[in-house]
């Protein structure tokens, strides 16, 4: 009996190794399918969140005011015979914008061509070179409709439309035909779908020829309301240019507020305002940012007094996520158009490269105007 004891012991003994590798088998190739389930489950959820991350799309914008080229300027940029440049007054704000993937700018004074003769105030017209000069510089978001846009009635218009269409650039507020005025343009940065619209609420009492009124957009609700209705569904962001309001006056008007409202329950996303020649408030009706007024960008008005020297630049990210639109990183920033007592050596300084000798008590001014900016627009 021990005998056959003996012998059976290395039996069991094996059963029992052959049970121990089955087991740890059995549970290795379970490890295994869990760890290829956590793999799966884990590649799913950086999967979820990089498809959430895409949904996020965001372009930049900047903008600064009126491009007012009165004589005293034209004429210090004068360089020969019908010949302007007008590079070295703006180069300064050249790095503050170079970033930036749209660059709004209002051309208030139009460039009807050098055959129509250069002019300033009251019926302005311009050189080339100034729109060739800021496009230089990297603007390509341009307004043409103002108060001075049929300065060199239906003839400017035409030339003006014709120079802009050489330039790679997007215009808007003047056209050339009926067909163009409605043929509202979608155009996509950064995977965002915008339109850009701009009007004027006044003329300087000119009127534009009957049954041409294509040729400059004047405001009106209802003309807005098709304009937007039109391609609101087609876009992700409406920026509208407006020029309104009362000149010289800080204050946005009754009309800027009105207007402003009924555009945002449009849909506008975006307002950049225009005309009062003076800088105005930047905020929000509703959802809608409003930058009342910029103020000048380069102009000769300073003889009419410091006002109307110091302009507005307003930086921002316009962020596009689950198709609602927000600003966000708005950097705002004074400009300030220098010259001398004699109408010479005009000069766009952001107000970051100022000191006492360039404008005295630019520190004090910075608060009073910034305050101005930054303050509350209150509603009825």
């Amino acid at each position: 009996m021990k005998k056959r004891r003996v012998k059976k012991m290395p039996i069991v003994i094996l059963l029992v190794i052959i049970i121990g590798i089955c087991v740890g088998i059995y549970f290795l190739m379970n490890s295994g399918s869990n760890s290829k389930s956590s793999s799966k489950k884990s590649s799913k959820t950086k999967t979820t969140e990089k498809v959430e991350k895409d949904t996020t799309k965001k372009m930049s914008l900047v903008a600064v005011g009126d491009c007012l080229i009165h004589g005293a300027v034209y004429m210090d940029a004068r360089t020969g015979f019908n010949s302007y440049d007008f590079s070295g007054m703006i180069e300064l704000v050249g790095p503050m914008i170079s970033n930036y993937d749209l660059k709004y700018y209002n051309q208030e004074t139009i460039i009807g061509g050098k055959a129509l003769g250069v002019s300033h105030y009251p019926r302005f017209n311009s050189p080339e070179e100034i729109g060739d000069n800021m496009v230089d510089l990297g603007f390509n978001l341009v307004s043409l409709a103002n108060n001075h846009s049929l300065d060199k009635d239906e003839t400017g218009i035409l030339n003006s439309n014709e120079y802009w269409k050489t330039k790679d650039v997007i215009t808007a507020g003047t056209y050339s035909s009926s067909d163009e005025r409605n043929d509202i343009k979608v155009y996509e940065k950064n995977e965002i779908k915008y339109a850009f619209l701009a009007y004027t609420t006044t003329t300087n009492g000119l009127n534009v020829p009957k049954g041409k009124e294509y040729l400059l957009n004047v405001y009106s609700d209802e003309q807005a309301k098709e304009d937007i209705d039109k391609i609101k569904t087609q876009v992700d962001v409406i920026i509208v240019s407006m020029h309104w309001g009362d000149e010289y006056v800080f204050e946005p008007t009754k009309e800027e507020k009105e207007i402003a409202q009924y555009l945002s329950s449009l849909g506008v996303n975006l307002i950049i305002g225009s005309h009062p020649h003076v800088v105005q408030p930047v905020g929000y009706v509703n959802d809608t940012l409003v930058i009342y007024s910029l103020g000048n960008f380069l102009s000769g008005q300073r003889p009419m007094g410091i006002d109307k020297t110091i302009g507005l630049m307003v930086g921002m990210d316009i962020v596009v996520k689950d198709k609602k639109v927000s600003f966000e990183n708005i950097d705002k920033n004074l400009l300030y158009t220098y010259s001398t007592t004699y109408d010479t050596k005009y000069k766009v300084y952001p107000f970051k490269d100022l000191d006492d000798s360039i404008l005295n008590g630019y520190k004090d001014l910075e608060t009073k105007y910034m305050g101005i900016v930054n303050s509350e627009v209150k509603y009825d």
